[in-house]
């Protein structure tokens, strides 16, 4: 018995799916985003609390933390939450074009910034890129080469 080989799938089909499937990844980072962005206020109303409280310095020799130490970690609860309030725009935007077959070098940009994200926002900025750059994806988007 001969076995024919399985029909060649449209390419159209595959970038469709992959296109789908990367709007939604984008919308998971963006959630994954939100989430740290949560976590970041929460440390920050824990740790204040702690280093507010009399009673945990009490036994200390060296007594309470000079507050220019909690003035130091402020500025970088600032800069995370900003960090993390900015890849999720970006991210929600992302998904949106993609969706919508829009702005591809938007989500180029964003793939990008997305590989800073170790382990998940690399691999989806990695595949991000592979798939917006193929011919066959750029036409759906309508740029020209």
């Amino acid at each position: 018995m001969t076995q024919l080989p399985p029909l060649p799938r449209s390419q159209q089909i595959i970038d469709a799916e992959h296109l789908k499937i990367l709007s939604i990844f984008h919308f998971v980072l963006a959630g994954f985003a939100a989430l740290g962005l949560l976590f970041i206020l929460a440390h920050y109303t824990i740790f204040s609390a702690f280093l507010s409280d009399p009673k945990v310095w009490e036994n200390q020799k060296q007594g309470p933390m000079p507050v220019d130490f909690f003035a130091i970690f402020k500025w970088f609860y600032l800069v995370v939450g900003i960090w993390m309030v900015g890849t999720g725009i970006l991210n929600l935007l992302s998904g949106l074009f993609i969706r919508s077959r829009k702005h591809r070098t938007f989500s180029l940009f964003v793939s990008g910034i997305n590989c800073l994200h170790f382990p998940f926002g690399t691999v989806l900025g990695v595949f991000t890129i592979i798939v917006l750059v193929r011919d066959s994806v750029r036409e759906r988007y309508g740029v020209e080469k």
